[in-house]
């Protein structure tokens, strides 16, 4: 499986409650700890969390991973985080995120500084039951996630989310909500750029697709639009690399723009 390789702008530190006293670290475990068993080795989709009573319901693309070796990786709604983790007695303590610095509208950053806060909020609890997974912190604010199976590459409507070129990463203009599913059985690749249809012959080698000529729809829509397709025709008439991790999915141009896109439920 190719793992994602996202072009990340500047890096901004997000100090997370570590764990106190006696604590392990990062990777540790003590005797009878349910947590490491509880949120290692899946994929969980972050549903939503409930602060004061309240709940919020999570943008789509956010999630976690957490790791055997207590690294954590993720997306908090908009931005990609990385985190390390440490657990004992049931609880998991997170801490030291970096994240990517990208805007996007307000409901996603206000859900992002939510989420950031609750799992920054002390050891939190672990409570397993079949594919769901609730993380209560001290407090009794809980973040709600669900585990998720890996996407296929064939198959699977991939909506794109982000937009690189050389060190930075942007998010999408609002209105905007292209996507690509490839079909293995006619060796295509059809979907919708920012504004109009396309279709293309695609051919996936070892680690990269070749993209044929692109035929569209000959719509015009407002300049954001455009602009975003414009960037996304860049991926046709040539060969791309693709990284596939879980449910992300990552061209990279001949020219190192990059196009990351998530598995549509």
């Amino acid at each position: 499986m190719y793992r994602q390789r996202l072009t990340l702008s500047v890096l901004t530190l997000i100090p997370l409650a570590m764990a106190c006293g006696n604590e392990s670290g990062a990777g540790g475990d003590a005797v009878g700890s349910g947590a490491r068993t509880d949120v290692t080795g899946a994929h969980w989709i972050i549903d939503g969390i409930t602060v004061d009573g309240t709940r919020h319901t999570a943008p789509g693309g956010a999630n976690v991973e957490f790791g055997e070796d207590g690294e954590v990786q993720g997306n908090y709604g908009c931005n990609h985080f990385n985190a390390t983790a440490s657990f004992k007695d049931g609880r998991i303590d997170v801490g030291d995120a970096t994240t990517t610095d990208m805007a996007c509208e307000k409901g996603p950053m206000d859900f992002e500084r939510t989420l950031a806060r609750t799992l920054a909020d002390g050891a939190l609890t672990t409570a397993a039951k079949g594919d769901r997974l609730t993380l209560t912190t001290p407090a009794g604010d809980r973040v709600h996630l669900s585990k998720e199976r890996a996407a296929a590459l064939y198959g699977t409507k991939w909506t794109v989310t982000a937009l690189g070129a050389g060190d930075t990463v942007h998010s999408l203009p609002q209105g905007a909500a292209p996507y690509l599913v490839l079909d293995t059985a006619k060796g295509t690749v059809a979907g919708r750029l920012a504004c109009n249809d396309v279709s293309a012959n695609a051919t996936v080698g070892d680690g990269h697709i070749t993209l044929g000529t692109p035929k569209t729809t000959r719509m015009m829509c407002d300049n954001s639009l455009m602009a975003t397709e414009k960037s996304l025709m860049g991926l046709f008439d040539g060969k791309v690399d693709y990284e596939l991790d879980h449910r992300t999915l990552t061209l990279t141009s001949a020219n190192g723009e990059t196009v990351t896109a998530v598995a549509s439920k």
